[in-house]
């Protein structure tokens, strides 16, 4: 019974991964979708329409400041934002379901997937220094530590 109770809550931490995974995982069907919705659709009306409906000051600077990234988005970007965004779902829906159900396969994946794009965040970082950035690294490292032992540990159980 001891043994049960332990290994639950040593699973705990990879059951706070996979929901994490799962949510970014939807969080980016939901944008490969609304990029989908964008197309052939002129954008700028449609952001006008949502600025009303949601009643967001049509002077605030940050509203602005997305009104010009939008402006510059073509039809050709939108598909490569909804590409992108769906492959990237479809990754993170995968290894969230594979740890939620305790696969090795998902850990390694996971592990694989995270750690490739680490060099490209201290890459980031580097050029463009914010604590956001610093914080998403520092959580990356720790998700890859935290499995790595998870790994290492249930390997030498087995």
């Amino acid at each position: 019974m001891a043994s049960t109770q332990k290994s639950q809550k040593k699973g705990r931490g990879t059951l706070v991964i996979a929901i994490f995974k799962i949510l970014k995982g939807l969080g980016l069907l939901a944008v490969g979708f609304g990029a989908l919705h964008f197309l052939h659709r002129d954008t700028a009306s449609e952001i006008a329409h949502w600025v009303d409906l949601v009643r967001i000051d049509p002077h605030n600077h940050y509203l602005h400041w997305i009104l010009e990234k939008l402006s510059k988005v073509d039809e050709k970007k939108l598909r490569e934002l909804s590409v992108g965004t769906f492959f990237y779902s479809g990754l993170f829906l995968c290894e969230g379901i594979g740890l939620a159900l305790r696969k090795k396969w998902a850990a390694y994946m996971t592990i694989i997937s995270t750690a490739s794009l680490m060099p490209v965040e201290i890459l980031e970082i580097y050029k463009r220094p914010s604590a956001a950035r610093v914080v998403l690294l520092l959580v990356n490292l720790t998700v890859v530590a935290y499995l790595v032992r998870e790994l290492r540990r249930t390997l030498g159980n087995s």
